[in-house]
């Protein structure tokens, strides 16, 4: 995929910047600032990691949001100065950049950009197969290792959705190692984790950087891919435009749709029911 740009060089778009870098699977990363100096010396910072990571991925930077344009794939990410582009500002920063002509897909990943990603779809008429967000992604990771240490192993499989900071957890259909989970983890240790949930919404940074990186991989892919991100949904489960986080299927720079979650029908329920 040729050059991803990134608009904001704050804590959330230069881990972004820096895990796209390290993970070689772009041409090219462009960070944007509103303060162009900031932007540079992030850059250069991640520049000069490079030899240390074994990555070469040329990474420049800009203080003109409209150097995003001709970009694939955009981030909405957070200033330096002002924090997290969202609210009308955000939506004015991304109506500038379709009126200069972007034809994107854009990726929201700050936790805040749960309005802003239904009303850049509602208002601007950006298609939903070119919008998704990444920050819930970030969740399924943290959801995934507390499951884990129950039973002191890596690899745990199971859904997390709805739309943040409501969201559910699939433990009905959730494995390990071919098992399911509820027959090997007593129901209120299970029921201590999704009380949790609140406790790890908003995501940090750096796991908002490496679910966004694995995000803009899927969507560089020549093949289809399925992962879990914030997604828009018209028609289903009761509600239209919603921001809602499910398994996606994404691949050929877009979204290419999205399965159903696997759920109970008490869970599907919890989640519909966080949705408006």
């Amino acid at each position: 995929m040729p050059t991803v740009s990134i608009l904001g060089a704050g804590p959330i778009g230069a881990s972004i910047a820096h895990r796209l870098a390290q993970r070689e699977r772009v041409a090219s990363v462009r960070l944007i600032d509103t303060d162009a100096g900031v932007a540079a010396g992030k850059a250069l910072d991640i520049r000069q990691a490079g030899p240390v990571d074994r990555v070469d991925t040329p990474i420049d930077s800009a203080g003109d949001e409209l150097a995003a344009v001709s970009s694939p794939v955009i981030v909405i990410a957070d200033d330096s100065t002002g924090g997290a582009w969202d609210g009308e500002q955000g939506l004015a920063l991304i109506r500038r950049l379709v009126r200069a002509g972007a034809q994107a897909t854009f990726v929201f990943a700050a936790p805040s950009h749960v309005w802003l990603m239904e009303t850049t779809c509602r208002e601007l008429g950006v298609p939903a197969d070119r919008l998704i967000g990444s920050a819930p992604s970030a969740v399924v990771g943290a959801v995934r290792a507390l499951a884990g240490l129950e039973l002191g192993v890596a690899s745990v499989s199971l859904t997390v959705a709805g739309r943040p900071p409501s969201l559910v957890v699939g433990w009905s259909s959730a494995t390990t190692d071919g098992t399911l989970l509820t027959d090997r983890v007593p129901a209120h240790r299970l029921l201590a984790i999704s009380q949790a949930l609140p406790k790890l919404w908003p995501p940090a940074s750096y796991a908002i950087g490496s679910a966004t990186a694995q995000l803009i991989d899927a969507l560089a892919g020549g093949t289809r891919r399925r992962l879990p991100a914030l997604t828009i949904v018209d028609g289903e489960f009761g509600v239209r435009g919603t921001a809602v986080m499910l398994p996606l299927e994404i691949g050929r720079g877009r979204v290419l749709g999205h399965v159903m979650p696997s759920l109970s029908a008490q869970e599907l329920t919890e989640m519909t029911s966080g949705l408006t």
